[in-house]
């Protein structure tokens, strides 16, 4: 039996055929594509460190954040969801030095085969981190941009012709049938060209770039076998869970009991236990 304990991170993801996880808790990083097909057990010990500055919290708050960290970080306002509302553009962020090295830098717009096509947007030093996290089978960059306000943008104007939003039991039912991304590039650029002109007349042609050369990456996840029936775990109603693991996709632990997100429980402290029979 293997036993892992502490504060939970996201898993660390490396893209490999099928993509590579790595189970992050109190320093410990171990490799969670070894735990498929084995039964697991996850025990929430009832203690939530803060993922930022460490200190206990009752309640997390953003996926991890105590409440005067949440309140306080730039990172956690509501313009990291709607970044065509941010703060640092507008002047008013709440650490401008934070705005400065994370939304004033450049930024990938892409397509994603997740539950269906989405248009989507990430600094260009989390690809492809982000498509993995979001459980994409296809992804492909359409536009790099040179800040967050501008990918908010850009998306919105996108998205009046494509989906922006993930239905995540869809996306763990299975991967969805391949779709020619290039095509629906394609697609948008033709339809959303007076928008796109529109926009690089605004913040310049070299800020708003549509890439025209760029590829397909096609992503495999660790799965066993899909669920029938999606059903959500929660550690807060219910603190230990139990089950094989059959899958990983995104950031959900996929079992015979049930899904899990792990990025949600970040900085709860959790026992994992791995058992050698299956």
């Amino acid at each position: 039996m293997e036993t892992v304990s502490g504060s939970v991170r996201k898993m660390r993801v490396e893209l490999k055929q099928p993509v590579g996880y790595a189970w992050q808790s109190g320093g410990d990083e171990l490799s969670v594509n070894d735990w498929l097909g084995k039964r697991l057990s996850m025990e929430f010990t009832g203690r939530i460190n803060c993922i930022h500055c460490d200190r206990v919290t009752k309640k997390s708050f953003s996926q991890g954040y105590c409440y005067p960290c949440f309140q306080r970080l730039a990172q956690c306002d509501t313009c990291i969801i709607k970044p065509e509302k941010c703060h640092f553009s507008a002047g008013t962020c709440r650490e401008p030095e934070w705005g400065d090295t994370h939304c004033n830098i450049d930024h990938v717009v892409y397509l994603a085969n997740t539950s269906g096509v989405k248009v989507g947007i990430t600094r260009g030093t989390q690809v492809p981190t982000r498509w993995i996290d979001q459980g994409a089978t296809q992804a492909r960059p359409i536009a790099r941009v040179s800040t967050r306000h501008q990918s908010g943008l850009l998306e919105i104007l996108l998205a009046q012709h494509v989906a922006d939003k993930t239905a995540w039991q869809t996306m763990l039912k299975g991967n969805g049938a391949p779709v020619d991304l290039g095509v629906y590039q394609e697609e948008l650029a033709q339809r959303c060209a007076e928008g796109i002109a529109g926009l690089q007349e605004a913040h310049g042609l070299q800020a708003i770039q549509w890439l025209e050369s760029t590829s397909t990456v096609a992503i495999d996840y660790p799965v066993l076998e899909w669920p029938v029936k999606v059903s959500s775990l929660n550690l807060d109603k219910t603190p230990r869970i139990e089950g094989t693991l059959m899958g990983i996709k995104g950031q959900y632990m996929m079992f015979d009991s049930g899904v899990i997100n792990i990025r949600k429980y970040g900085g709860y402290n959790l026992e994992v236990k791995v058992y050698d029979d299956a």
